[in-house]
């Protein structure tokens, strides 16, 4: 049986009570939290819930991180999440938009805030930021735009039949796992995070508003006002992303005064805590001039996946009883030879075993010696491993490691162990044999994965 990756703990976080704000045509709902010395303006995507948000754990994490270097006002704008929902039919406008920003502000007695404009809510940023430059002490713009479609004199655009297409598509899908394809890709097979997002959506608006609202936002166009944004700016973008491209965000550099550019690897860009890390170090440091230090619960290590083969068919044949008495052989034995390799014993899954290690010769010579010695138990284990870097989170561990390890395992047969090619190239040395089973396609992880089978240690 093949295991998932861990999840993560199930908890919701304790979100902020929401308060509401009088603007000119509705009411606004909005949260403020964190403990910065400055105020900054939480600008996200058009779709949002804000009580909803704080149900992932990844969510509330990326939250709370803004939190650590700002006092954070969010809202959900007008049409969208608990604030008001506009007229049947109706669209709003950028500039009711900018009200209810003002609002919110002036709610949360906030005199001057920086913005942080984030993929759809990206041109409101812009469009505030040029319009109440006393209001925004600074603008930080993450994979957005001024402009989706293309035109004569803006050739990085989306092509008009692309753009109905999309709009066919994002109607049928909306409330489903299709749009993480497009905006999360290198997670989004990952089961937790479908049934967030599917959730987070269908509270977020309703399938016409959404398709009715993408519509209206891929004819955005604030080109014009660019030449007028005359606050310090930060412009960040994914190099990946295959919807809001690398060049519209170079383009924003180029036209707004002054705007520092700087574009990172990979393609996730909502929901905006997938691979946030980075962003976030930017964003720190162009808003409090300091750089984070590394985290702590950050490390390499070497992640191993143990998992009994057949399990169920032996459960079966053993009866419950009997199948339980192996099952805890089993356990004491996988746990000894944990103890003897320093591994870190990090979770149960199913019928195996999660567990880490700070050195990959360790690791390799554990999974070896695990599956030879459960021969006597009349069991077969499978085992995977990979080295990379991995978070620790109360216990529990997460990060693409983990799930390259598992797939890893997925494809090693009955008594055998295999490795990434990462492994061997890091125990070089250590008299550990291998034999190179070819490249695979790991499902859920990008690319092609050289992967290699244990055969002898001199």
């Amino acid at each position: 049986m093949e295991p998932s990756a861990p999840r993560a703990p199930s908890w919701t976080a304790v979100a902020p009570e929401p308060a509401y704000a009088t603007s000119e045509d509705g009411v606004v709902a909005y949260q403020v939290f964190g403990r910065g010395d400055h105020d900054l303006l939480l600008i996200g995507n058009w779709a949002s819930n804000i009580e909803v948000m704080w149900e992932h754990p990844s969510m509330a994490r990326y939250l709370e991180r803004l939190g650590r270097f700002a006092r954070v006002i969010c809202f959900d704008k007008r049409g969208a999440g608990i604030s008001d929902p506009v007229s049947l039919g109706a669209l709003p406008t950028l500039e009711h938009w900018m009200d209810d920003a003002r609002a919110v502000l002036d709610a949360a007695g906030s005199e001057k805030a920086a913005l942080l404009g984030d993929a759809e809510g990206g041109p409101m940023a812009m469009m505030f930021a040029a319009t109440y430059p006393q209001r925004t002490r600074a603008l930080v713009l993450v994979n957005t735009f001024a402009r989706m479609l293309r035109a004569e004199d803006y050739p990085i655009g989306m092509p008009e039949s692309a753009a109905e297409r999309l709009l066919v598509s994002w109607r049928q899908g909306w409330g489903t796992d299709a749009a993480l394809w497009l905006s999360a890709p290198s997670v989004a097979d990952d089961a937790q995070l479908q049934r967030w997002a599917r959730h987070y959506m269908r509270l977020s608006a309703t399938p016409a508003a959404a398709a009715r609202m993408y519509g209206w936002v891929l004819r955005l166009d604030v080109r014009s006002v660019l030449p007028s944004i005359q606050v310090p700016t930060l412009v960040l973008h994914k190099a990946g992303n295959r919807h809001y491209r690398a060049p519209m965000g170079r383009y924003l550099a180029e036209h707004i005064p002054g705007a520092k550019y700087v574009e990172l690897p990979g393609a996730d860009w909502y929901p905006p805590f997938v691979g946030a890390e980075p962003v976030l170090d930017e964003i720190e440091e162009f808003l409090t001039g300091d750089r984070p230090a590394p985290p702590d619960d950050r490390i390499l290590a070497t992640v191993l996946f143990t998992d009994i083969v057949g399990s169920t068919d032996l459960a079966a044949r053993l009866g419950d009883q009997r199948w339980l008495d192996v099952k805890a052989a089993h356990d004491e034995l996988v746990r000894s030879h944990l103890e003897r390799h320093r591994g870190r014993e990090i979770a149960t899954t199913g019928d195996g075993f999660l567990a880490i290690f700070d050195g990959p010769a360790r690791a390799v010579r554990c999974a070896t010696e695990i599956a030879a010695a459960v021969d006597s138990l009349g069991l077969a284990i499978r085992a995977g491993l990979h080295t990379g870097e991995v978070e620790l989170q109360d216990g529990q561990v997460a990060g693409i490691a983990v799930h390259i390890a598992a797939r890893v395992m997925a494809h090693a047969e009955a008594g055998r162990v295999l490795v990434s090619g990462t492994v061997t190239d890091l125990v070089v040395g250590s008299g550990i044999r291998f034999a190179d089973r070819g490249s695979h396609a790991l499902r859920g992880v990008p690319g092609q994965w050289r992967l290699f089978e244990v055969v002898a240690e001199s």
